[in-house]
């Protein structure tokens, strides 16, 4: 397997551009991954990247091994699914991502009962509300929030939420009731606003007497972390724009009030998105199959136990 090893950090160096980063999501050490790339380089007699003290980058060696490597590795998980199938023993480990509220409440809590059920597997969950790169960042799955972007990937659908706009009755109070997205602007009414590193612009999309209109909100306040905007939300901070299954607690509480109703944001899909080769790893199905199911379930109890009875 030493080989192999080899093959999969040279893979995560190319794909991350850097030593340490490849270290660090294969959980070994740095100089265990600079050792890798060194004896595969002896190996082949010739030099994979080229290497200063401030970059890292892939020669023209290195280019075309990557393909071939790639290749290799895809072959070789290939074979072990299909081992796993028939020995109906499936392991290895799973690299999972998903938006931060959503991952918590739907995705995390189903994890363990999946570990009871195949201890072979390790799944490694990453929660982030900023855009993931599937590809670069080496994912089996990722259950993404929101509108997809065309790709080559395989589409799983889970749930459409409502999206709602709330503020707390402090702010609405000491600010007054926006009744559509245009008062919100016009009046300069504080937002909450999600942003995450590299997001080049920001804006709520409306629907405005049936059509989808975007509004570019402005706030002081903003964080790349969902979970954040509602706690400020609840302190009388702002108004912010979440799904309605995030905030119903607080909205049956009375805690959170809906605003600018006439102009509700566009619902977004849930789904589960992952490479077509991936699905023919049992275990990435098997998974994937999990927490879909687990999911609709807990979303539909969660409707069921509110004031509204939609999610």
């Amino acid at each position: 397997m030493a080989y192999v090893d080899m093959l999969k950090t040279f893979v995560r160096v190319y794909e991350l551009g850097s030593m340490s980063a490849a270290a660090r999501d294969l959980r070994v050490s740095a100089a265990v991954s600079s050792s890798r790339i060194s004896d595969l380089e002896k190996s082949l007699g010739v030099r994979l990247f080229n290497r200063t003290t401030r970059s890292l980058r892939a020669t023209a060696h290195g280019e075309l091994f990557y393909k071939g490597a790639i290749k290799i590795l895809d072959t070789i998980r290939e074979v072990e699914g299909g081992i796993a199938e028939i020995t109906a023993q499936p392991k290895g480990t799973l690299f999972i991502s998903a938006p931060l509220a959503l991952g918590k409440k739907l995705v995390a809590p189903l994890i363990p009962a999946f570990k009871a059920e195949y201890p072979d597997i390790n799944v490694r969950l990453r929660l982030s509300d900023r855009k993931v790169d599937i590809a670069q960042e080496g994912l089996d799955a990722a259950f993404v929030l929101g509108a997809l972007p065309d790709s080559d990937f395989r589409v799983r659908a889970i749930h459409e939420f409502e999206r709602v706009l709330v503020a707390s009755p402090d702010y609405i109070k000491a600010h007054g009731m926006p009744q559509n997205g245009e008062a919100i602007i016009t009046n300069k009414h504080k937002c909450l606003l999600l942003r995450y590193p590299g997001a080049t612009e920001f804006f709520w999309n409306l629907v405005v007497e049936g059509d989808i209109r975007a509004f570019h909100p402005q706030g002081s306040l903003e964080s790349d972390d969902g979970d954040v905007l509602t706690a400020w939300a609840l302190a009388g901070c702002g108004i912010v724009n979440k799904t309605r299954f995030d905030v119903a607690p607080h909205l049956d509480a009375g805690t959170l009030v809906e605003v600018a109703t006439a102009t509700p944001p566009v619902p977004q899909p849930f789904s589960c998105l992952y490479p077509h080769k991936r699905l023919q790893d049992p275990k990435i199905k098997l998974f994937i199959d999990h927490v879909i199911r687990g999911s609709r379930a807990e979303i539909e109890r969660t409707a069921a136990s509110t004031s509204s009875g939609k999610i």
